[in-house]
């Protein structure tokens, strides 16, 4: 069997998603080693492998985004991006535009001679890659080693065609699609970090590797070989690019585990005060819009006297403490994955690992869309019925009661068609495809 390297960025909702992947490949027989920065060395534990401490970028975010410790610069931007949100769908895509420059590919050389020395070490037959890792996808080009493309997010996250530009929905939910003037505005950007990025590629190339293909779009290189999506193969996405084997996995969520002992004496006594219980979490970056999660929960709390409501709050937990009470608990992290099983709905962002693992569990969601690619997620949802799409930004606390009703009467019954669809895939499913397509053996000696 062979040994493989999988580089995850510090980014825990991409760590997480990884670690359960390699975690699957070993349990096939591999030899599998996690790498990623040395506060992630538990994902690699969790998942049975080893761990090579390997920072691929300065940005981070160890669970909470706002809470990690990271270089005043990181946490400017940020706060800045936080603030672009409030403003709305395209200034929100706008400003993470502008930060690509620094954020996806700001120390490649450093990266390129870690890469080789871990290669040197380790001598791994192949790698598995985050597709947000551009800075490790061009030095594995540059050093001409195999490796597979993970993408967690939306499919569209590998490019689809010339057309297709990183950082642009391919589609939009009804309640946030922008005017024309707008997504010009948003074109007009993402060309910018297209041509950028691609000649900051090329001249790392021609510098670092002249033997090696100077790529023809940055944004677009992509395995060669093969591609797991972290999604389900839904029948409206676009054409995959020609090439690689590309495995749509439906989710990477780790196989069910049993409820905390102390949040099951949570979740009682909420049951015990309300018939429906609904779990609200942003992600670990977003968390930080604690104006959200308070209309949601004053609109729960107003509205439904029948339903209780669990919230990760992130680093802005002390912001809800008053709204804390019989049929409220707020904590800055829960256990999501194991919550899906005990809840009757979930208020989320649109994040992928939210929306594949709401399928996966059956449980209808509320999106707020707020960033990257949430917007086009949240479309996905909206298309197959299973999720209502509101706008995060005009929210109001009366949107919520008709919101749960619309997930009990017109949501739920489409649930069932798509978690059964996902039945059989995961995490173990990838693992196979990808060991029966990459090559075996093939270290260098």
């Amino acid at each position: 069997m062979p040994r493989i390297v999988v580089v995850s960025p510090p980014f825990a909702s991409h760590a997480a998603p990884l670690s359960v992947l390699a975690g699957a490949l070993a349990n096939l027989g591999a030899e599998v080693y996690f790498a990623c920065a040395p506060a992630f060395e538990e994902c690699a534990e969790r998942a049975g492998v080893g761990f090579v401490p390997l920072t691929v970028t300065r940005n981070a975010n160890t669970g909470v985004a706002e809470a990690t410790d990271q270089a005043a610069e990181e946490a400017a931007r940020l706060a800045e991006f936080v603030q672009a949100t409030r403003r709305g769908a395209v200034d929100a895509l706008i400003t993470q535009a502008q930060h690509r420059r620094a954020d996806m590919l700001s120390d490649p050389h450093r990266v390129h001679v870690a890469l080789r020395r871990v290669d040197d070490r380790l001598r791994p037959d192949w790698y598995v890659v985050d597709q947000l890792s551009y800075s490790v996808t061009l030095a594995l080009h540059c050093l001409d080693r195999p490796y597979a493309t993970f993408c967690p997010g939306h499919p569209t996250q590998v490019l689809s065609g010339p057309d297709a530009l990183f950082g642009v929905p391919y589609a939009w939910p009804d309640a946030l699609r922008p005017p024309s003037t707008q997504l010009a505005a948003l074109r007009s950007a993402a060309e910018t970090n297209d041509r950028l990025f691609t000649a900051l590629f090329a001249a790392f190339v021609r510098d670092n590797a002249p033997h090696a293909a100077l790529p023809e779009r940055a944004f677009a290189l992509t395995s060669s070989l093969a591609v797991v999506y972290a999604y389900p193969r839904l029948p409206w996405l676009p054409p995959r690019p020609p090439g690689p084997g590309h495995f749509f996995a439906g989710h990477m969520a780790s196989p069910p585990r049993p409820l905390p002992a102390e949040w099951s004496r949570r979740l009682g006594l909420l049951r015990a005060r309300a018939s429906r219980v609904v779990l609200v979490a942003l992600g670990t970056f977003l968390s930080a819009r604690d104006d959200i999660l308070r209309t949601v929960v004053s609109g729960v709390l107003d509205g439904c006297p029948d339903t209780a409501v669990v919230v990760a709050a992130g680093d802005r937990t002390h912001r809800l403490t008053d709204l804390v009470g019989e049929r409220v608990v707020v904590q800055p992290t829960v256990p999501q994955q194991e919550l899906l099983g005990h809840v009757d709905a979930m208020v989320h962002h649109g994040g992928g690992n939210s929306f594949t693992e709401c399928l996966r569990a059956g449980v209808p969601s509320v999106i707020l869309p707020l960033s990257s690619d949430q917007f086009a997620v949240a479309g996905d949802a909206e298309r197959a019925g299973v999720g209502l799409v509101l706008d995060p930004n005009t929210l109001t606390p009366a949107d919520l009661p008709q919101a749960l009703d619309v997930l009990d009467t017109a949501v739920r019954p489409r649930l069932a068609r798509w978690s059964g669809e996902l039945a059989g895939l995961g995490p173990g499913w990838a693992a196979g495809r990808l060991l029966a397509t990459m090559p075996d053996h093939v270290a260098v000696g």
